[in-house]
Formats: C-alpha cells, sequence, structure tokens
C-alpha cells in the first residue's frame, strides 16, 4: 500500500443517554465531516482508532491520566479503561479490526474476554471464532 490516508471520527460516548458536556469530536482538521460520516467505518474500528491516538496523547504527556481522559470524553473511568483495553489485543488483530467491513457481532463488549488473554496466540483463536460466526450471518453476495 502506497500513499497516507487519513480519516476523521467523531466518537459519542455517551449513546443513549444525557451528558452534562458535549460530545468530544477527536478528529483531523483536514478532513470534512460529511466524508467522515459517509466512510463507513464499523464503530468497533473507531473506538480502536481512538484508543491508539489517545495512547498518543498519553506517551507525549498531552494527558496526564485515564481519569482525565474520561473527564474530557464524559464517560465513567471504567468506560474509559475498557475502551483503551483495545490496545491489549494482538498486533495483528488490531490491524484486522481496523481494515474488516462492518461484521455483526464485532463489537467492544464480544473482544473484552479476548483483551483479558495474555497468550497473543489464544486471542487469535477466540478472535478467529468471533469473526467466522460473524462472517456465517452476513448476506451472501451472488
Amino acid at each position: 500500500m502506497s500513499g497516507h490516508q487519513e480519516v476523521t471520527y467523531t466518537v459519542d460516548f455517551g449513546a443513549g443517554r444525557p451528558s452534562r458536556r458535549e460530545n468530544q469530536t477527536f478528529s483531523d482538521p483536514e478532513m470534512p465531516d460529511h466524508e467522515a460520516a459517509a466512510s463507513g467505518i464499523p464503530r468497533i474500528a473507531r473506538l480502536l482508532a481512538l484508543a491508539i491516538r489517545l495512547e498518543g496523547l498519553l506517551r507525549k504527556k498531552t494527558i496526564r491520566d485515564y481519569a482525565e481522559l474520561a473527564r474530557l470524553g464524559g464517560v465513567t473511568r471504567a468506560r474509559m479503561t475498557q475502551i483503551m483495553k483495545l490496545l491489549d489485543l494482538a498486533p495483528d488483530i488490531q490491524e484486522q479490526i481496523l481494515f474488516l467491513p462492518l461484521l455483526q457481532g464485532l463489537n467492544e463488549r464480544n473482544l473484552r474476554p479476548i483483551t483479558s488473554r495474555i497468550d497473543w496466540r489464544q486471542q487469535r483463536r477466540m478472535f478467529q471464532r468471533i469473526t467466522d460466526r460473524s462472517l456465517l450471518d452476513r448476506p451472501v453476495d451472488l
């Protein structure tokens, strides 16, 4: 793959419940909002991309800790930890998530048992079961 593609994403941390704050937008200022919305990127891929971006901010010490991230995002510290745990997935699984099409049943909640495993081989087997099951549920294009 040659070339560089930049993605803009808006994350609604408080979907389905009222919030005291406006939802935070983490985006590339050069890409129009309508292009980001039209891209159809699965929510799990957006969450993983967000976790990667936030980890970079933590490493640069732009943001102090998960508690500050949670405050800025208007979510609980527990929810922020759940999102950041996606970074515990094997690198190849992270890459698959970022580039997979929308799969039914592939979401952060279903990945929690995988993120709790230390052994990447075990993570890969568990992830394969989820993606195989999701692919079987998809309609077949003829």
